[in-house]
């Protein structure tokens, strides 16, 4: 019976919750799906196909509501022991009313490795949950709550840690619910506690060794790497939630526009704020402007950086970033790095004066615009150190002459370090089509928000430029909509990139391919049979015979078979329709070229109840 409750509850938490209406407007009938979701009403228009399979499944989902209802009438009441705790513990019908607000909410690609976790046999192991602010980690932990039957909830506890808290009396409490028959403990924000990293393997050499499902969840990514590299060392079970790929972002969010993900792009909240949890300082702001990113950049990766340091043995770990966190030059540091144009990790790109790679390659380009109508000097007249100081003072960058501390190459190797233990970095190399060249590093940042917002604080900074706002509405809007077009762009290229070679097997290699003259945007390298297949990536909906020159360029693609086999695909990447062009070039759609990137992390659709896709190409 117990078996049979705990299977209806996941078949019911996999199907569609609400109702369908019908109305009639202008004589024509039409279906919704509703339902309602944390107090708010949603509706939803269903199109030709998609009636009966939903009313089928929420039919079904009422069927089996009676049946689970029939079997926990049966079921012997369980009465939860009364104990006191030291940690914030919670247990019971707490529990219930945590979840419910989550109920229904789509689940994240990596949450069935959490699920994997609690009902597998290992032990000795702990979970750890673990990402950049508002990245779904506690989402996550409520949602497994939600799906567990209800034998399996009556044996699971919550636990939301503190800065007050020790690892002392959270050993102590977990004694008290071992012994009381607790088996699933779920402890969210853990490296709050300042000896979390240096006491670490309690949780796995003790608790999870007697049979415990430790789940921890935290903000502090860097917390974690450097327990995993000590106290944890090959006994936890890692899942990252920092990265949320286009794909994924779509489904969760339900926008299906590319440009929305290059604006808001690495968390899951767009353009809010949010400062009531006292606890983490929770100043969890999204990319909605300059201020909230600079902030957010300031708490989710510098503060994450300082605090982790600072708890790993006594502070004795912080190295060489002590110094320049605590003068305030962190942040400078970091958002130099995201604003350089390939985000290299160069003492000129730390030290030289600030100058905008953004604002100066779209004056360039203007400047040598072919279409007459277009070509314009407008950025070269306009006060280029005010505009720029102006930027630097929104970003809280520092010139040389400002900054206390000298970088070094040394502390460049170590914020690289650790914004790559944070997961926003990650390296797509740069290949070259002469033989026997070795590939060159090339640095792709994995939060678009951030990089999107810099930008906007450029376009913001340059409307107060006396010469410029001078000019006309349509001159304004005309210029400032080049400059973020020319950055969307270039992350468009990136995010490509990126999710491409993430999703990619071992087969096959992903990387940009340069030339002495141009380059391929991507090329992916089949190392099995051999072949390849060439990209161009344009942010545009049109078809313009300039934007595949490249990949018909007889020489450039000579070189290109000479080193990594016969082409076996032409493909421009772009906004628009798909189509094939008498000369073989296949225009694809960037956003359902995403979208249809092989899923990582997901378990097998008969259990997920999604349909897989294969590799595109």
């Amino acid at each position: 019976m117990k078996e049979k409750i705990q299977e209806l509850e996941r078949q019911i938490a996999a199907l569609p919750i609400g109702y369908i209406s019908k109305k009639t407007i202008n004589g024509k009938t039409r279906y919704y799906h509703q339902w309602t979701e944390n107090g708010k009403k949603h509706s939803q228009y269903l199109r030709d196909g998609e009636l009966e399979p939903l009313q089928e499944q929420i039919e079904q989902r009422k069927v089996l509501q009676a049946q689970l209802k029939e079997l926990q009438a049966k079921m012997p009441k369980v009465r939860q022991p009364k104990l006191d705790f030291e940690t914030s513990v919670i247990v019971g019908k707490g529990l219930d009313a945590m979840s419910q607000g989550v109920k229904g909410w789509g689940l994240r690609d990596c949450f069935w490795q959490l699920e994997d976790y609690l009902y597998s046999n290992e032990s000795d192991r702990v979970c750890l949950v673990f990402g950049l602010r508002r990245t779904g980690k506690t989402t996550m932990l409520r949602q497994a709550i939600a799906r567990m039957s209800r034998e399996d909830l009556s044996r699971t506890v919550y636990i939301k840690a503190r800065r007050s808290d020790t690892m002392a009396m959270m050993n102590r409490d977990l004694k008290k619910l071992f012994d009381a028959g607790f088996r699933y403990v779920f402890i969210d924000e853990v490296t709050l506690m300042r000896d979390f990293i240096d006491s670490a393997a309690l949780f796995s050499d003790v608790f999870a060794a007697m049979g415990m499902k430790i789940i921890l969840s935290g903000t502090d990514s860097l917390g974690f790497w450097l327990a995993m590299d000590q106290e944890l060392y090959d006994r936890a079970k890692p899942i990252h939630t920092t990265f949320i790929p286009y794909r994924e972002y779509s489904r969760l969010l339900g926008i299906d526009s590319i440009d929305e993900y290059i604006r808001y792009g690495g968390t899951l909240r767009a353009g809010e704020l949010a400062f009531d949890d006292e606890d983490v300082n929770a100043q969890d702001a999204s990319f909605r402007d300059d201020e909230s990113t600079r902030r957010y950049i300031d708490t989710a990766i510098c503060k994450n950086i300082q605090h982790s340091l600072a708890c790993y043995e006594a502070g004795g770990h912080f190295r060489h970033l002590y110094s320049l966190y605590e003068a305030g030059e962190l942040t400078s540091a970091i958002n130099r790095i995201i604003e350089d144009m390939n985000h290299r990790f160069l003492i000129s790109v730390l030290t030289d004066d600030f100058q905008s790679h953004d604002l100066r390659l779209t004056a360039s380009n203007l400047r040598k615009e072919r279409d007459p109508e277009k070509r314009t000097e407008i950025l070269d007249n306009i006060d280029t150190e005010a505009v720029t100081q102006r930027l630097m003072e929104l970003l809280d960058i520092r010139n040389k002459e400002e900054q206390s501390i000298g970088i070094t190459d040394t502390h460049i190797r170590e914020i690289k370090e650790y914004l790559s233990a944070l997961e926003l970095i990650v390296n797509c190399p740069i290949e070259t089509a002469d033989p026997g060249a070795k590939s060159v590093e090339h640095i792709l940042f994995t939060q678009p928000g951030m990089r999107y917002c810099q930008a906007q604080a450029l376009v913001h900074s340059l409307m107060k430029d006396e010469t410029f706002s001078a000019l006309s509405e349509l001159e304004k809007t005309q210029t400032a909509g080049r400059i973020l077009e020319e950055v969307r762009g270039r992350m468009l290229e990136d995010i490509v990139l990126l999710e491409t070679m993430k999703s990619a097997d071992r087969e096959h290699r992903v990387f940009k391919l340069q030339f002495a003259v141009g380059e391929f945007d991507m090329v992916i390298y089949n190392e099995k049979e051999n072949c390849c297949e060439i990209f161009e990536i344009k942010h545009s909906g049109k078809q313009v015979p300039a934007q595949y020159r490249h990949l018909l360029d007889q020489e450039k693609c000579d070189k290109t078979e000479q080193r990594f086999g016969p082409i076996r695909g032409r493909y421009v990447l772009y906004r628009g329709e798909d189509v094939t062009l008498e000369n073989g070039v296949h225009y694809r759609n960037v956003e359902r070229y995403l979208n249809d990137l092989p899923e990582l992390n997901i378990a097998p659709a008969q259990e997920a109840g999604i349909e897989q896709t294969g590799p595109v190409l």
